[in-house]
């Protein structure tokens, strides 16, 4: 069996955000997040216009490697460095509304649920989504890298 531990994480995000935007209706980015951005230390908001997709497609990925995992913890893990001019950067936390939607959508799709106050975990369909996307990954890698069979 294989699991997200086993493949890229690029390569997961990836197929993971296309099945999100063709199978998922509850995932759908907000009317807002063409005009966000994704944090105070970014300047722009996201070119891509699939970056919502591919953000919670992230958000997934990582709740099933960390879990349970809370939003405050997700923002600093999405944060980076703040250009503050000649004065030193400092690192700032993402902006909350948009993984507090995300895993909200997430929820709502059955993919992820709450654990009490200790923060969200991958549901069993969740789980299930993301070990069968790295099962046919590892199988393509295996054909095109025939060195990646001996793992």
């Amino acid at each position: 069996m294989s699991t997200p531990y086993d493949v890229p994480a690029s390569i997961l995000i990836k197929r993971l955000a296309k099945h999100l935007k063709e199978n998922v209706d509850k995932v759908s980015p907000p009317e807002w997040a063409s005009f966000v951005k994704t944090g105070c230390h970014v300047e722009r908001p996201p070119q891509d216009p699939d970056w919502w997709y591919i953000r919670c497609a992230s958000l997934l990925r990582k709740v099933y490697l960390k879990g349970p995992v809370g939003i405050d913890h997700l923002r600093a893990e999405y944060g980076g460095r703040e250009n503050r001019g000649a004065r030193p950067e400092h690192k700032r936390k993402a902006g909350g509304s948009i993984v507090r939607e995300a895993l909200q959508q997430l929820e709502a799709a059955g993919l992820v649920r709450t654990l009490g106050n200790k923060g969200r975990i991958i549901s069993k369909e969740g789980r299930k989504l993301l070990e069968r996307l790295s099962a046919e990954i590892k199988k393509e890698l295996e054909v095109s890298i025939p060195e990646l069979k001996k793992y």
